[in-house]
């Protein structure tokens, strides 16, 4: 075993060596993978930071080679626009007639649009396609001059030179990834882990059987750092994705519903973070941003027996959107308006929800629970105040008006919310005796009552002793979540 190990070193020595001719690269520049690096993670993104902060060209080309056959690998192409709205300001609608062809990614099985390079301060970050790099290759990078532009003496500033197949930035991947049973992986920015990218471990991750008695736990350990990625997966179960620290692991992406728009395979496209088909599946301990505006989530959440533990959500509207059963503990969120949009079966234990527009837009369907908020807090944010819940006119077809909404406050205690409290209830009259906007022991910040005199006629104040039977229900997680009784997994 010392023998394959020594030989193994010095091949990796030898490789180093080679990769290293014919580097000529400013010292004013800094790259990562750095000119010549080994044991590079396949999902790397490639980062070159300049003295100055660059722009991006609408031109030129950067291709990747396998360094052993010369076969391009992957190739991002400059001309090709990012999406049809790029900045995220544009129409949300689709466009089934648009032909023009935009820079796209496979992302878990689903078609994105993306940004191929995104600068942050002095670092352009490029972003390959994923899952084109593998193990135990060398890769060779050809950036076309004009890519990238930095301050010079011309009004539009300089090319950067960038690297030609001559002289091209050159790096060496990991020999093998994951040995086979391993079920704790661990996700580093600097590529200090298993993985680069969040992304890139949940491809890894087994889609385990859902059996009972076949069940293993895939833990994903994502550290501090920013990680600026869109995510996506299916059909994943027992999986828990967990950062280092809530405010220092950052998961996040700027999309929206203008910059990924409705296309016809039906999934929804705009969430920073999203998962369908899943269960088993628990999120804790890290922050996820979407950092446009717009119909812009920062989760969308599609699966049963899905647990948000100690997370921090920013969006914009429809800042989390659930589906299935969740289980959400400990957890922040703030949007700008339908902040949840729900669908799914939801039990909030000490979660704080902060919104500009009306809090949730509660779609809940007939024969389950909806969401139900206990020992929380609710502030709203809006000028003259938010509204808990909201029930728009719909008649144009989606269920008319959702008549089985469901939204149950608990010891919630509450700011900036009008005095009405729920509404507005929209459209043409119809029967609301099914739903559920009910309150019990709504304080203010103080933990003071709040005045329920001016309350929307279809909500409802929960009284002890009356309602002592409805309450002890609703603060049971398994009476609201089909019967099963979550448990959040500790680290």
């Amino acid at each position: 075993m010392r023998t394959l190990l020594v030989l193994a070193t010095a091949a990796l020595a030898v490789a180093r060596a080679s990769i290293l001719e014919n580097h000529d690269l400013s010292e004013d520049i800094q790259l990562y993978p750095a000119n010549g690096q080994v044991n590079v993670n396949p999902d790397t993104q490639l980062k070159i930071t300049f003295p100055s902060p660059p722009t991006i060209s609408s031109l030129g080309k950067i291709n990747v080679y396998d360094g052993e056959d010369n076969k391009l690998v992957d190739t991002l192409d400059l001309s090709i626009p990012f999406s049809p709205s790029p900045y995220g300001n544009g129409s949300t609608k689709a466009n089934y007639t648009d032909t023009t062809k935009y820079q796209t990614n496979i992302i878990g099985g689903l078609d994105f649009y993306f940004n191929p390079i995104i600068v942050r301060n002095n670092t352009a970050t490029i972003y390959l396609h994923n899952n084109k790099l593998t193990y135990g290759r060398t890769y060779l990078v050809e950036i076309e001059p004009g890519v990238l532009k930095v301050p010079g003496s011309s009004s539009s500033g300089e090319s950067f030179n960038g690297f030609s197949r001559q002289k091209p930035w050159k790096f060496l991947t990991k020999p093998h990834g994951p040995r086979q049973g391993i079920r704790r992986v661990v996700v580093a920015a600097d590529g200090s882990g298993d993985f680069n990218t969040v992304q890139g471990a949940i491809d890894w991750a087994p889609a385990n059987s859902n059996n009972a008695n076949h069940r293993t736990t895939t833990t994903i350990l994502i550290k501090n750092g920013n990680y600026e990625e869109l995510v996506f997966f299916q059909y994943k179960t027992n999986l828990v994705i967990r950062g280092e620290g809530r405010n220092g692991t950052v998961v996040g992406y700027p999309n929206n519903s203008a910059f990924n728009p409705p296309n016809r395979q039906g999934s929804s496209r705009r969430p920073a973070f999203s998962f369908r088909g899943v269960a088993d599946v628990q999120l804790s301990g890290f922050t996820i941003i979407n950092y446009f505006t717009g119909q812009a989530e920062s989760l969308l959440s599609d699966g049963v027996r899905v647990v948000l533990d100690d997370m921090n959500l920013v969006g914009s509207g429809d800042a989390l959107t659930t589906y299935g059963t969740m289980y959400i503990v400990d957890t922040s969120l703030r949007g700008d308006g339908d902040t949840v949009l729900g669908y799914a079966s939801a039990y909030w234990l000490r979660c704080r929800i902060e919104s500009f527009g009306p809090v949730t837009w509660t779609r809940t369907v007939q024969g389950i629970h909806g969401n139900v908020f206990v020992d929380s807090t609710i502030v709203g944010l809006a000028n003259g105040g938010s509204s808990f819940a909201r029930l728009p006119d719909n008649t144009g077809g989606v269920m008319d008006n959702w008549p089985y909404a469901e939204m149950v406050l608990i010891d919630t205690k509450t700011d900036g919310i009008i005095p009405e409290g729920w509404g507005p209830v929209q459209g043409p009259p119809f029967d609301s005796s099914s739903v559920r906007f009910w309150e019990f022991n709504t304080t203010d910040l103080r933990g003071e009552p709040v005045d329920m005199s001016m309350r929307l006629n279809v909500s409802r104040q929960l009284m002890l002793p009356r309602d002592k039977r409805i309450i002890e229900e609703y603060k049971n997680p398994a009476n609201i979540l089909g019967g099963w009784s979550p448990v959040v997994i500790e680290a």
